[in-house]
């Protein structure tokens, strides 16, 4: 990718690259959908569309490959303050090639995305796996770091990310402040 496209890309737009991941290229297909709505980068989602956790398809060739998607939230708790960077709020490992997380392990149950302040970046990052087997939960959400836990699990560079955007709906009743 040469330097005028990367900027141009949303992930380079949106600060994911950066925030959460390094430049990386993409060479597998994911595709994100809640209900019947398709997540594309910076789109914007409403915390009712996100309730239950989202189909995930993942592409590839080889039934032998595997792999693993962490969802963050590099927003948390305000984008003016993100002291909980990155809040994990699902993780799927062992997702065969040409599936979806359906036929992955959950080893972090999915949490329905809740911002209170500002408008937050939900962020899906698919890495390939060295393995079956081979990565393990974390024993925390908050301060989450995905580099790191790629790092520490030797899963390399992303192979595919997603993002979408959301902010506190409003009409819950009370005084808007």
């Amino acid at each position: 990718m040469n330097v005028i496209s990367r900027l141009r890309d949303p992930l380079t737009v949106g600060r994911v690259i950066g925030d959460v991941v390094d430049p990386f290229s993409r060479s597998i297909s994911l595709r994100v959908r809640y209900c019947n709505k398709e997540v594309n980068n910076g789109y914007e989602l409403k915390p009712s569309q996100i309730i239950t956790q989202p189909r995930v398809d993942v592409g590839g060739h080889d039934l032998r490959t595997f792999f693993t998607l962490v969802m963050v939230d590099p927003d948390a708790p305000s984008p003016s303050d993100p002291n909980l960077r990155e809040y994990l709020h699902w993780m799927v490992t062992d997702i065969p090639a040409t599936t979806g997380a359906s036929f992955g392990q959950e080893i972090v149950c999915y949490e329905s995305p809740r911002p209170f302040v500002g408008i937050h970046r939900f962020v899906f990052v698919l890495f390939r796996q060295l393995g079956r087997q081979t990565v393990y939960a974390p024993g925390w959400r908050q301060n989450f770091n995905t580099r790191d836990f790629a790092e520490l699990y030797n899963l390399g560079s992303p192979v595919a990310a997603l993002y979408f955007n959301c902010q506190r709906q409003n009409g819950c009743g009370g005084r808007r402040l």
